[in-house]
């Protein structure tokens, strides 16, 4: 999804970042900027979740560790539909924030969302994570985990927040940013 763009996977060197924010954009500039400093170049992080309203917006940014620190996708998942099991209510949406971040802390944001409900069930063997039981709203009624890689790069939450980047890094005020 990055295609064009140079960019470069997270120094060996560098530890995993702890996602201690309660949102999504804080722990994702906890990162940038931890990786902005140790590097002194622009950094990229994301963080992403599902986001189910009528549970009071869990699993949110405990999404990847909502059954437990080292839940596996399927545990998370289950764990979710038993919550949900006579939730009517199945609203749901993915959200990313992406942050650039540069050396000297000032940084930039970009969010995409996908709106879309929980399955009573799991389907489909794509993806990742919630994958099997997320449904777009403006989709074909299948699972995010039913479509290919390619179908779900045009649609998801990631590639909208990858988009808005894109378009701010190509902008006149991106190349500012970029000039410091």
């Amino acid at each position: 999804m990055l295609v064009g763009l140079n960019v470069h996977p997270r120094p060996s060197f560098l530890a995993q970042v702890p996602e201690t924010e309660e949102t999504f954009e804080g722990n994702a500039l906890l990162k940038a900027k931890a990786v902005a400093k140790e590097t002194m170049t622009v950094s990229l992080a994301d963080d992403s979740g599902l986001v189910v309203p009528a549970l009071g917006g869990t699993p949110g940014v405990h999404s990847a560790r909502f059954a437990g620190a080292y839940a596996t996708d399927s545990e998370n998942t289950t764990k979710l539909l038993q919550l949900m099991d006579h939730v009517q209510d199945r609203s749901a949406y993915f959200i990313c924030v992406i942050v650039l971040c540069r050396p000297d802390g000032k940084w930039v944001s970009f969010e995409g969302r996908i709106d879309g409900r929980i399955s009573k069930e799991p389907v489909g063997s794509n993806g990742f994570g919630y994958d099997p039981i997320f449904v777009p709203t403006h989709g074909d009624g299948r699972s995010f985990a039913e479509l290919s890689m390619d179908e779900k790069n045009l649609v998801s939450h990631r590639a909208e927040a990858i988009r808005k980047m894109v378009e701010f890094v190509n902008s006149p005020e991106g190349l500012v940013f970029f000039h410091f």
